[in-house]
């Protein structure tokens, strides 16, 4: 492809695939919290507050995790021996066709295994697609700025979805059955069901552009010369290569720990104890005591066929007791995602900005990990217990700072691995740091840090909201340390 700095059309339909293929990753990831408890509570006929159905989806996203990181890792393997191009259209249509069977599910075997194939797709479709763009733009300043602004529609799939979401409950009754299974106690399919079914959109317009766009000429003149080297692990950590490995590994690591230890626990852990929330809190507390007494008599090895039966409408008695209130306190779970979406979105443009300005790499970093060390802080140990505008506002910038972080490495990575490993040395980073490291944190703050702020009493969402910020702030000031070991990128053509 020209150098020339005028986009042509074949750049033009580069930059449509790839902001696609960005956006759909958010918005496959994302349906999870969705439609987890609604799917598995169906699947295992339980009632949707059961608490094995609330274990079950955190099994899901452990295992689903688990499974990216791994097979990612082999998918960036992968990119580097049979070619970017490729290999990101096959993740594409990976993490396009696994939702759509997921919707068609009668056991939670099977539905757990396609949220863990669609997550495989997800990890490997952002290598590739950050590989893929970084060689098809041969000017710098083109690769930088596309590189920035395609990775912001990301932050567009938590609102597509979102809005999707709410679509589908609105008219979920007035759709077609198309062959999907009705639901517990109705004729009519469940709505996380259609919900799914969209995650083969993204499927479309790809088979449709991708024969009209080519594989990285950088790459396929490589190989075809005979002077592409083998893509191994093991040259991950030869001297030259181990500290960035390492270090951008440990930081990617950082920027999700901090997303699921902080960031994702609070919508769901942490929402329900704000000041505005309280009178919610207060009427829900008896009903919850109930509703656990009820369950732990239902999932008792002894308890009779009939009895599990007058127990399964007392606790749905239970649950439409509680569901007005819950409405609220989900009403108010949505304004804060919407903030943290709006956070990310602004932090994936200014980096982009950033970008185009040239701001060394390290420095750049810095400019949103320096930041991260005050606000991280005083959002969960100061402005959760004032609430209102104060929480929002400082919820949103935690976004952007954490957010912006992913895009800054997605820049990065293609430009410190050489050609044969840029596809195994991002994918070590996000999916080994990243996904399976990284994701962790949820565990470390909901299931170790907060039980001992709790002590002996019960976890209440200001216990989850004090270890998000005892986990957030401790994994800052590590990120922000180890990003002085970051090496700036090689000059432009070096390999």
């Amino acid at each position: 492809m020209s150098s020339d700095s005028r986009l042509t059309t074949t750049h033009w339909l580069i930059i449509l695939i790839a902001s696609i293929g960005f956006l759909f990753d958010t918005y496959e990831l994302l349906m999870t919290p969705l439609v987890a408890a609604p799917a598995i509570a169906e699947l295992l006929k339980l009632p949707m507050n059961n608490p094995i159905v609330t274990s079950w989806v955190g099994n899901l996203l452990w295992i689903a995790a688990l499974c990216g990181g791994v097979f990612g890792l082999l998918g960036g393997w992968l990119v580097d021996k049979f070619g970017r191009k490729k290999i990101m259209a096959a993740s594409i249509f990976l993490y396009s066709f696994s939702p759509f069977c997921a919707a068609y599910a009668t056991s939670l075997e099977w539905f757990v295994f396609f949220r863990s194939t669609t997550f495989i797709g997800v990890c490997v479709e952002f290598v590739a697609a950050i590989t893929w763009l970084a060689e098809v733009f041969p000017d710098k300043k083109q690769k930088e700025k596309w590189l920035g602004i395609t990775q912001a529609f990301a932050s567009l799939g938590g609102l597509l979805v979102t809005m999707m979401s709410y679509w589908i409950n609105k008219h979920g009754a007035d759709l077609p059955h198309i062959g999907l299974p009705a639901g517990l106690g109705s004729a009519d399919p469940s709505t996380w069901r259609y919900l799914l079914m969209t995650g083969i959109l993204p499927a479309i317009p790809i088979a449709l552009l991708l024969p009209f766009v080519p594989e990285s000429q950088a790459w396929r003149d490589k190989k075809a010369a005979g002077s592409l080297k083998r893509p191994s692990f093991a040259a991950l950590f030869a001297p030259e290569l181990r500290r960035v490995t390492l270090v951008t590994a440990a930081l990617s690591a950082c920027a999700y720990g901090i997303a699921f230890g902080a960031l994702q626990v609070t919508v769901a852990r942490v929402t329900p104890g704000l000041p505005e929330l309280k009178p919610q809190a207060v009427a829900l507390t008896p009903l919850r005591k109930e509703a656990e007494a009820l369950n732990t008599e239902y999932n008792q090895a002894d308890t009779t066929a009939d009895r599990k039966e007058e127990l399964r409408g007392l606790i749905k008695a239970n649950f439409g007791k509680q569901k007005p209130l819950n409405d609220e306190v989900k009403k108010m779970g949505d304004t804060v995602q919407f903030h943290q979406e709006m956070g990310g979105l602004i932090g994936r443009v200014l980096l982009a900005l950033l970008l185009i300005a040239g701001i060394s790499r390290v420095a750049l970093l810095k400019i949103f990990q320096i930041p991260a060390l005050v606000v991280l802080p005083l959002t969960y140990f100061v402005f959760f217990q004032q609430g209102g505008q104060a929480f929002l506002l400082a919820y949103a910038v935690c976004g952007l700072l954490t957010v912006a972080q992913f895009s800054y490495f997605g820049e990065y990575l293609p430009k410190v691995f050489p050609m044969h490993l840029r596809g195994t040395g991002g994918s070590f980073a996000t999916n080994v740091g990243g996904r399976m490291i990284g994701t962790s944190m949820a565990f470390v703050t909901t299931n170790l840090v907060a039980p001992m702020v709790a002590g002996s009493g019960p976890l209440l969402p200001m216990h989850v909201a004090k270890a998000a910020g005892i986990v957030a702030s401790a994994i800052v000031v590590v990120s922000f340390l180890i990003g002085f070991l970051l090496p700036e990128p090689k000059a432009e053509g070096q390999d």
